[in-house]
């Protein structure tokens, strides 16, 4: 039982390096490039060397035949011998035979076995002139029942193949051998440069999320990799500061509203006379329990967003009558209040988003900005096209803010001095920002009316266009 439970040992060391392996392919790819050349290479030499000896043959062979036409029998006898006698490397080979078997030239002692009919190509060992060879024929029949074989001794050709063998054999050793030494080089670059992203990821893994990859002056592949790396541990200890700082913010902002609510509960469950004051403190607990519950729902939906859970629901839509639809919510709020919400939107603006969100975080801008204009004030909810960008923009005529509280009026739960006393749970812009980042795009916070006083308060979202 345990020897069938028993893992199989693992591959050696150097197979496990993904640099080795790479090694090994360019190995390889090179090994077939040159398998290759020399395939080539043989083919320029051997293969022509080949062609030439056929054509060779060929010629002489129609020689000999139209020697035969024009001169008989004994013409070609003699051609044949003349051949013989000018050949001094004793290259040429020749049969002629009658009918009955007889010789009657050439320098080859009987006819060699296995030779087909008129016109056959072949190879077959002979001897020749006190040696044996490799030799190349070619068989023709005459006119007269005379048989002819020309041919060409290939020992050279043969020599030529052995030595070409041998050279491609040590060929193959060089291949192997360097392609070892060059894959273990490969293997210790890529492990040099794989290093401080091997580290890093290890100082990460113990838990030091300041630690990054540098990045050096080359802008390769690895550079490339460790500036993402290095984007991604920004965005994860950004996470893990807006979770640590979410944490806090409800220790401390959500603990006051839910011992109110507590404390509300029993004392009306203590000092209640009648019915009507025990349901009046009940029904002010369960208000102070719903805004406990507006907060959650807020952060989820932040959540949500900044996790790009809602990418999914992205489809076309019309930035323009998205806006529109809040202008026509908020306006009555804001006649309420004697102000006067006026609105400068594109006939259409197309995006592609959540429109569900969208509409949200202006509903947030909207909200804020009536919340904190005074009476006989102006809101402003205004769109347009810039370039590649959509602006969205809500300003008011309102207190502003302080430079410093600017930079942090996007933090969750953040609420300045002048609106502690206010309603809301200092989530909105944090949403408004969520969505935004969700679609792409920024939030900047600005004075609306910078050097007057007051200098109201300027929202702008840019979201990219499709």
């Amino acid at each position: 039982m345990s020897e069938r439970l028993a893992r199989p040992p693992p591959p050696p060391r150097l197979l496990q390096s993904a640099g080795f392996r790479f090694a090994l392919l360019f190995m390889a790819i090179f090994s077939v490039a040159a398998g290759l050349l020399v395939a080539v290479l043989w083919w320029a030499t051997a293969g022509a060397i080949d062609r030439q000896t056929v054509a060779a043959i060929r010629a002489d062979t129609l020689a000999l035949m139209d020697r035969h036409r024009d001169a008989g029998p004994l013409g070609l006898i003699e051609s044949i011998e003349d051949r013989m006698a000018q050949d001094a490397e004793a290259v040429t080979i020749y049969l002629l035979m009658d009918r009955d078997g007889r010789k009657l030239a050439g320098n080859l002692d009987h006819w060699p076995e296995g030779i087909a009919g008129d016109g056959t190509w072949f190879r077959t060992e002979l001897h020749h002139d006190g040696a044996t060879s490799e030799a190349r024929l070619h068989r023709r029949d005459l006119p007269g029942g005379l048989s002819l074989l020309v041919g060409r001794d290939e020992s050279e050709r043969t020599q030529l193949d052995i030595v070409m063998a041998e050279g491609m054999a040590w060929s193959l050793g060089a291949i192997l051998l360097l392609g070892g030494v060059g894959a273990s080089l490969v293997r210790k670059a890529l492990q040099r440069r794989m290093a401080p992203a091997m580290l890093t990821a290890q100082g990460i893994a113990a838990g030091d999320l300041a630690r990054r990859v540098p990045v050096s002056l080359r802008h390769d592949e690895f550079d490339q990799l460790g500036a993402t790396m290095n984007a991604m541990l920004e965005r994860i200890e950004a996470l893990m500061s807006g979770v640590r700082s979410v944490s806090d913010a409800i220790a401390h902002d959500l603990r006051t509203p839910i011992a109110r609510a507590r404390g509300k509960l029993e004392e009306a469950l203590d000092a209640a006379r009648s019915e009507e004051g025990l349901r009046a403190a009940v029904e002010e607990g369960i208000a102070d329990l719903d805004n406990i519950s507006r907060v959650f729902q807020a952060l989820l939906r932040i959540a949500e967003a900044e996790a790009g859970a809602r990418r999914a629901a992205f489809a076309p839509l019309d930035l323009s009558a998205v806006l529109s639809d809040a202008a026509d919510f908020y306006e009555a709020m804001a006649e309420a209040r004697d102000q006067h919400l006026e609105t400068d939107l594109p006939d259409r603006l197309d995006l592609v988003g959540d429109r569900d969100l969208l509409l949200q975080a202006v509903a947030n801008l909207l909200d804020n900005a009536i919340k904190f204009t005074p009476p006989g004030g102006k809101v402003r909810l205004s769109a347009r096209r810039d370039g590649r960008v959509a602006e969205i923009a809500v300003e008011d005529s309102g207190p502003g803010l302080p430079q410093a509280d600017k930079d942090r009026a996007l933090d969750r739960f953040f609420r300045a001095d002048a609106s502690r006393n206010a309603p809301g749970s200092g989530l909105g812009l944090s949403l408004v920002r969520a969505v935004t980042q969700l679609h792409g795009g920024e939030v900047w916070l600005e004075d609306a009316q910078p050097g007057a006083e007051p200098p109201g308060l300027r929202v702008s979202l840019r979201v990219p266009l499709p």
